[in-house]
């Protein structure tokens, strides 16, 4: 059958996707063998059950919330190749020296905080924080006790008292957390 994942990206194609990205060609590569695996259909996009399929998305608490981040821009039902390497580039590690605008500090905080934000109005609240927290932890902490969690996390974060997380309060939380090495995954290496 042959490799039909190298023939049907160009060159050109893989100069541009490892610019916006920062991916190697050989990265870019085989992630687009496993793309095109994933792609039941052969038509060089992937649904949302596309995703789902994959094992470390279907044990994840918030495989849900992840595979919607793939979908956010567009509000499409279906996601390409470009746009799959545009979402996985917020957790390419960070390069000294290389920095590229989608796996910076600031969009990585910006693609966390769009997990916590549920209804993408730019804010969380305590709902939604409570929300994710039931995902994460399930039935292993009690009600009263993740009510009280998400009630301190707002009290904590919430600088301006309007009893939600504004992406600048969510920045400033987040300050001395190494967001760059924890949202970062070792690809393909």
């Amino acid at each position: 059958m042959g490799n039909r994942s190298s023939l049907l990206l160009r060159e050109e194609e893989i100069a541009q996707i490892q610019e916006e990205t920062g991916f190697t060609p050989n990265q870019i590569e085989r992630l687009y063998s496993r793309f095109t695996s994933l792609d039941r259909g052969d038509c060089g996009t992937l649904s949302r059950e596309d995703f789902l399929r994959i094992p470390e998305l279907a044990i994840n608490p918030l495989g849900d919330r992840i595979v919607h981040a793939f979908f956010e821009e567009g509000c499409s039902d279906r996601v390409n190749f470009r746009q799959f390497m545009q979402v996985l580039a917020h957790f390419r590690p960070i390069k000294k020296g290389k920095d590229n605008k989608l796996n910076s500090r600031e969009q990585k905080l910006k693609f966390a905080f769009k997990m916590y934000d549920l209804d993408n109005d730019d804010k969380i609240s305590r709902d939604e924080l409570l929300a994710i927290l039931h995902m994460m932890v399930g039935a292993n902490i009690s009600e009263e006790q993740l009510t009280s969690i998400a009630e301190r996390t707002i009290l904590e974060a919430d600088q301006n008292g309007d009893q939600n997380i504004s992406f600048e309060e969510f920045c400033s939380a987040l300050e001395r957390t190494d967001v760059e090495q924890k949202m970062s995954i070792r690809f393909l290496n």
